[in-house]
């Protein structure tokens, strides 16, 4: 089964929103049913609002992608804070001193309104991925406006501002708030901000209902929740790869990795057995193996010396937090589960079960493998990439540990030698080369201009991309500001996922 094939399978928009707004929940250090509960009181605020029926599924498919470009920014919170989890966590639920790392630094929301732009572009960017209505993208991509103009990213005012804004904001702050503080100090806190970030008269009706809402939301089940969010919309199709795609934003030097695992392990899978629908499951285990990366802060994933125990501990729990998005995300549960063994070993040391090599079944393995292969043959923080050759010499020496399949790690290299893809590139040999041939005949962009994307995707600044590529600064800028300009963005994380979705990275 080639990477083409497999995107075949169709998923239901409303199961991707709901994988989207687990690793948004992560990536905000929330539990990870914050946005499905902030939909469910944004639709009854809604509601007793008065807003017509589309206004409602604005508002719920807005609450679950508010935090959709939240990996895309994760960098930018980690330069300004150190801990882009923590912190964001600790702005959500209005904690004393989140800012204090900013002090003496200038202004504060100067400081992060350019993170607030790219989270609003990379989220708009998703509803428009995933086909949702216009209203939906508008409201993400204006979801930090106020009611009294001071908000971002454009600062536009009272009914200028979509209103499914207000309703999701104030939702919002009801659900973080009230589990941090319980619902009478979540109420007092809302009506400071009343007639500033939201107009008075949401505050006056959630203040009416608060109690009895949250009391009921308590009793609702995950299956009665998903009855009351599911708008028409979300029950068209879309795939996976756009999952993958928000995952590594978080990590510039991932871009293209969870693709570039699934095509590998699709293609590996494939020559290993009869069973056609499992390269099918490889495939998509491998596009969503990394959602439990989002729990863990960028800090600890770009160190370049040994982790301690206790950062240890954290990047040990991404599989489990994959897993759980699993059982939250529907159709994914499947896939999840298989995601979630991506980094067990056949004797036990792996993580986070800690399986043996009874427990793993054929596509475990294959994905296990691939994962490893890949990673060793792309650029990390604390290592260059891998040449192929010594790539597969470590393969060969976890085969000999009893911690890989021999059986899967000679399918994995077999086609040409030791020859193999690599993430950089964006998938396996032929499926890059199709991509390109495919893509650049219907993108706007010229090659020299999809090099220089490639570079900045990965996190490269124009200086870095103009020693890479062998251009000016100068050049390079010129070359952003076209790229930006044909793809109708203004950040790079918004460029990167558009091209992403076109196939060139």
């Amino acid at each position: 089964m080639t990477a083409d094939e497999a995107r075949l399978s169709p998923l239901r928009v409303f199961d991707a929103v709901k994988a989207l707004a687990f690793i948004g929940d992560l990536s905000m250090g929330q539990p990870t049913d914050h946005s499905p509960r902030t939909a469910w009181l944004a639709a009854r605020l809604a509601h007793a609002a008065q807003l017509d029926a589309a206004a409602c599924d604005t508002v719920r498919e807005t609450s679950l992608l508010r935090w959709s470009g939240c990996t895309a920014n994760a960098g930018g919170f980690a330069e300004l804070f150190g801990d882009d989890v923590q912190v964001r966590g600790a702005m959500l639920e209005n904690r004393s001193g989140w800012a204090k790392p900013l002090e003496g630094r200038g202004d504060v929301g100067a400081l992060l309104a350019p993170l607030a732009q790219i989270h609003c572009e990379v989220s708009g960017e998703v509803a428009r991925m995933l086909g949702l209505a216009r209203e939906t993208e508008r409201a993400l991509r204006h979801i930090f406006e106020s009611w009294d103009g001071h908000g971002v990213p454009a600062q536009l005012a009272g009914e200028a501002v979509p209103f499914a804004v207000f309703v999701v904001g104030l939702a919002g702050d009801l659900e973080a708030l009230g589990r941090a503080h319980g619902v009478a100090a979540a109420l007092a806190l809302v009506a400071q901000r009343s007639e500033t970030r939201y107009p008075a008269r949401l505050v006056a009706i959630a203040a009416q209902h608060a109690h009895e809402w949250i009391a009921e939301l308590d009793r609702a089940t995950p299956g009665e929740l998903d009855a009351a969010l599911a708008t028409p919309a979300m029950q068209q199709t879309t795939s996976a790869e756009l999952i993958a795609d928000v995952i590594d934003l978080k990590l510039p030097w991932m871009t293209g990795f969870s693709r570039a695992v699934a095509a590998t392990a699709a293609q590996c899978c494939a020559r290993l057995t009869a069973d056609p629908a499992a390269p099918l499951r490889v495939y998509r285990a491998g596009l969503i193996h990394g959602i439990g990366r989002a729990a863990v802060p960028n800090g600890i994933w770009n160190a370049t010396t040994r982790l301690p125990e206790s950062a240890w501990e954290k990047v040990r729990l991404v599989p489990y937090w994959t897993a759980r998005a699993g059982k939250q995300a529907g159709a994914l549960n499947e896939a999840a589960e298989l995601a979630s063994q991506a980094y067990e070993r056949l004797d036990g040391s792996g993580y986070f079960r800690g399986a043996r090599e009874a427990a793993l079944t054929l596509e475990a393995r294959v994905l296990a493998a691939t994962v490893a292969w890949v990673a060793l043959r792309s650029a990390r923080p604390w290592r260059a990439a891998l040449c192929a050759e010594e790539a597969a010499r470590q393969l060969h020496d976890d085969v000999a540990a009893g911690r890989l399949s021999g059986e899967v790690v000679d399918a994995l290299l077999a086609d040409s030698g030791v020859t193999a893809p690599r993430p950089a590139g964006g998938g396996t040999p032929g499926a890059r080369a199709s991509a390109q041939g495919s893509s650049q005949a219907s993108a706007p962009l010229s090659a020299r201009e999809i090099d220089v994307l490639r570079a900045i995707s990965r996190g490269a600044s124009n200086k870095e991309a103009a020693r890479a590529l062998t251009l000016s600064p100068s050049t390079v800028r010129t070359h952003v500001e076209s790229v930006f300009r044909k793809l109708e963005c203004s950040t790079r994380a918004a460029a990167t996922l558009k091209a992403a979705a076109l196939g060139l990275l």
